[in-house]
């Protein structure tokens, strides 16, 4: 597969750029880190109504855009350059896409355009006590009051699942998936903030006790839709991993430019720009796969899950390798607090164990190609 962005996508990619250089700079995610609520709502209401980025790659007939997923990771690999401290990850990207492939026609018209206008947020809980990723770890049963239907148990690792309107809940009915909705202000939830590595991206903890929930997907195969959703969450935070690597690459040799010692530049010296090549190169490889996951996913290709599983180990690791090897350039100032480079190292670093650790996407990666050979 051959792959490059058009003229059209490079000039969107500019515009998103401009936008996010102006409105979230690294003082903007520092702001944020300290606020309550993690975000600023002025920036998250103009993401929407400026760029139409909540719906980018969802359908016109529902508020959004009509792109996929490329045009989506284009977004995601800007935020992450820009370290955009915003829910869009959970409420565009996982809810949205839950959504898309675990509701029904009906149910999407009327919960999308919200999602797609940045008028309401929504947080995707599937993560249970066993730290599990995949749907394997969900073992959460819906149980029924009449005619009605309540939860019972625990979320973990709920993505901007404080700020969220509303939550969709993957959880057991007669032993398959099933997808629900509760109100954020429904009887016997419980949200409350986990204590993460990085202050940029909020993680929650989400309670229910007998809380009443609304069945989505009745007559949808949920098991197949979260499986689609879990390949274009992967991807879509693969490129924003990629993103914030590319930024401090840029950075780390600015400074090894700039930087002098025993009258030369620091980057003349072997130890310093050999090891800014091979993490150039790392970059390149990784955004290389993550580019052909996201054409195989608009393409619908069969082997979609495996090009997912690969991108996401490839740019988890390329992101980890150049956050430590921009601390390490940077030398005395840069693992200080006023220095920037520690909330990329930060925000890579929880990337990388989020939604599985490289590790385990290699074994998804191997066993995919196994099934598809």
């Amino acid at each position: 597969m051959r792959f490059s962005f058009s003229d059209e996508q490079e000039q969107f990619r500019a515009v998103v750029r401009r936008f996010l250089d102006d409105h979230a700079p690294p003082s903007a995610a520092r702001a944020c880190m300290a606020s309550a609520l993690g975000h600023d709502e002025a920036v998250w209401a103009r993401l929407a109504d400026d760029l139409g980025a909540s719906g980018i790659h969802l359908d016109e007939a529902h508020g959004g855009q009509g792109f996929g997923q490329a045009e989506l990771g284009i977004i995601m690999e800007e935020m992450g350059r820009a370290l955009l401290c915003a829910p869009y990850f959970g409420s565009a990207v996982l809810a949205a896409g839950m959504l898309r492939h675990g509701a029904t026609v009906a149910e999407q018209a009327e919960l999308l355009p919200p999602l797609a206008s940045g008028a309401r947020r929504a947080a995707l809980a599937w993560v249970e006590d066993a730290g599990r990723w995949d749907a394997a770890g969900i073992t959460l049963a819906a149980g029924r009051d009449g005619a009605a239907w309540r939860l019972d148990g625990r979320k973990r690792f709920v993505v901007d699942g404080l700020c969220a309107d509303d939550l969709l809940v993957l959880a057991r009915v007669d032993g398959a998936l099933a997808l629900f909705l509760v109100a954020g202000d429904a009887r016997g939830l419980a949200r409350r903030a986990l204590e993460v590595i990085d202050p940029t991206r909020r993680l929650a903890e989400v309670d229910f006790t007998a809380t009443p929930a609304r069945r989505l997907g009745a007559d949808v195969d949920v098991d197949a839709g979260f499986a689609r959703l879990f390949d274009e969450a992967l991807v879509a935070l693969a490129g924003e991993t990629i993103g914030g690597a590319r930024r401090l690459h840029a950075e780390a040799v600015e400074y090894a430019r700039l930087r002098m010692q025993f009258g030369r530049p620091i980057g003349s010296f072997q130890a310093i720009k050999h090891q800014l090549a091979d993490r150039l190169l790392d970059i390149e490889l990784a955004a290389a796969a993550v580019n052909h996951a996201a054409a195989a996913l608009d393409e619908n290709d069969p082997a979609v899950s495996a090009f997912a599983a690969q991108a996401k180990a490839m740019a988890s690791e390329a992101g980890m390798a150049m956050a430590a090897c921009a601390i390490q350039v940077h030398g005395g100032i840069g693992f200080t607090w006023d220095h920037d480079t520690h909330l990329w190292y930060k925000r890579a670093k929880s990337s990388e164990v989020l939604l599985g650790t490289p590790a385990w996407h290699r074994e998804r990666y191997l066993a995919a190609l196994e099934a598809n050979a």
